[in-house]
């Protein structure tokens, strides 16, 4: 009887030791999101969830690099816990720039933004301007700039002597 009692005994143990060590412990879904949600800081427009180890990301970043790197810092930041990844955002891209190619509404864009700059010469040809005479070094960042965000086709500036 009595080492019956002991069998059953070792048996018992055994069992909740084995089922004590199968049973790892698991983190909480609210303390992964709180991993995850420091590990992406960086990125204020991105979304954290998580339902069962699955983080669900959703949100808008610049560029596809970015999108991925962002994946890669969740599952770094608990490879153990965070089951997989849904990545759902969205990458945003820049409006295309228009370009105006319409030569005379250019040259008379063209014509008052270069009014304050006396000792330059434009033309307008097929969208390009082309710009010559003379500008101090302080002032040319200033008139590539405007004549920039006019959206020609080109600015060159080949023939502009820097004093």
């Amino acid at each position: 009887m009595n080492l019956k009692r002991i069998l059953s005994i070792a048996l018992v143990s055994g069992v909740l030791m084995t089922g004590t060590i199968a049973c790892k412990s698991k983190i909480s879904d609210a303390d992964l999101k709180a991993k995850v949600e420091t590990a992406i800081t960086a990125n204020p427009n991105v979304t954290v969830d998580v339902k069962d180890g699955v983080v669900t990301l959703n949100g808008t970043v610049a560029s596809d690099d970015e999108k991925l790197q962002i994946e890669n810092a969740v599952k770094a930041a608990d490879s153990k816990g965070v089951k997989s990844v849904v990545n759902n955002i969205v990458v945003n891209t820049a409006p295309p720039v228009e370009i105006n190619t319409n030569d005379a509404d250019l040259t008379a864009k063209v014509s008052e933004f270069t009014k304050d700059f006396p000792s330059v010469k434009t033309a307008v040809v097929d969208g390009v301007i082309t710009v010559t005479g003379e500008l101090e070094q302080a002032r040319v960042q200033a008139l590539k700039m405007g004549l920039d965000a006019l959206n020609p086709k080109k600015v060159d500036m080949s023939g502009l002597i820097i004093k």
